[in-house]
């Protein structure tokens, strides 16, 4: 078992697992309320949209997640001033902010004299360099994202199923809107330390789309997805370790496998059911 431990008793491969832990944590509890209300494309748009102000930060000498923050914030009033003065539809705001923004953020790396190593660093993160201050920032926001979810359950399951239902009974579905939006940016923001601002995207819809396909039960699919992330996690690290790849990339790249693999095993468990079925009414008849 030594090469499962070995790994793992070096200080920085420690911190870099807890980082892991809690990014995916934070990213399966919100994740699930992007693929339940269909927020795929805003969720990766954000992922690519904390990109400039995460380039100011680093240009000023600033935490990177402050830069990040700004520029979330800003991204998500921007897309919401688009479509409600226009008659534009949501997709064509995230659309515009989404190149915009990314298109912004190259700009400004590119006037550093580090265009390649910095551009490369915030896209793909640095997990093995995450420090102690980065790891408490990522258990607070954790916690936040968490109460946030137990705060406004409610509103937000209703919102994503029905949303004049939810105005109907009194849930105020742009406030469980606003609410749903600032937990996806807590999400990002607090996660692109450990993966980056490019793959983030994966720990925040991979896991969550792998336990819709094995649990119904909101509250039980958000345990899966988080039970399925600190798996992909520690997976990632260790094939990150032996086979010498980028750590981010690996999580990432296996939870998307692990999606397709599980995807593949209940289509087929399904179509067994399906073929016994008949088999076992020919017999009783």
């Amino acid at each position: 078992m030594d090469w499962l431990t070995e790994p793992f008793s070096y200080d920085f491969m420690q911190r870099a697992l807890a980082a892991g832990v809690l990014a995916v944590l934070t990213t399966s509890v919100v994740g699930t309320w992007v693929i339940l209300r269909g927020l795929a494309f805003m969720g990766d748009a954000l992922a690519h949209g904390v990109l400039p102000g995460i380039a100011v930060a680093i240009l000023l000498d600033i935490h990177p997640m402050i830069g990040a923050a700004v520029a979330a914030v800003v991204m998500v009033g921007a897309i919401s001033l688009v479509h409600r003065t226009t008659r534009l539809s949501e997709d064509t705001a995230i659309g515009l902010l989404f190149v915009g923004m990314l298109a912004l953020g190259v700009i400004i790396i590119s006037r550093s004299g580090s265009f390649a190593v910095d551009l490369v660093a915030i896209l793909f993160g640095d997990v093995l360099g995450t420090s102690t201050g980065d790891l408490v920032v990522q258990g607070v926001a954790a916690g936040l994202a968490l109460v946030g979810v137990a705060l406004f359950y409610r509103p937000l399951l209703v919102l994503c199923f029905n949303e004049q239902k939810a105005a109907t009974l009194g849930l105020r579905p742009r406030l469980a809107h606003l609410v749903m939006m600032g937990l996806i940016t807590l999400a990002v923001v607090s996660s692109f330390q450990a993966v980056g601002a490019l793959l983030v995207f994966g720990l925040l819809i991979a896991p969550p789309a792998t336990a819709v396909l094995l649990a119904r039960r909101v509250p039980t699919v958000m345990v899966v997805a988080a039970a399925l992330g600190v798996g992909e996690v520690g997976a990632g690290l260790l094939l990150s370790y032996y086979l010498d790849t980028a750590a981010g990339a690996t999580m990432s790249a296996l939870a998307v496998v692990v999606f397709f693999v599980v995807l593949a095993l209940t289509r087929g468990v399904a179509r067994a059911k399906q073929r016994a079925q008949p088999a076992a009414g020919d017999s009783l008849g």
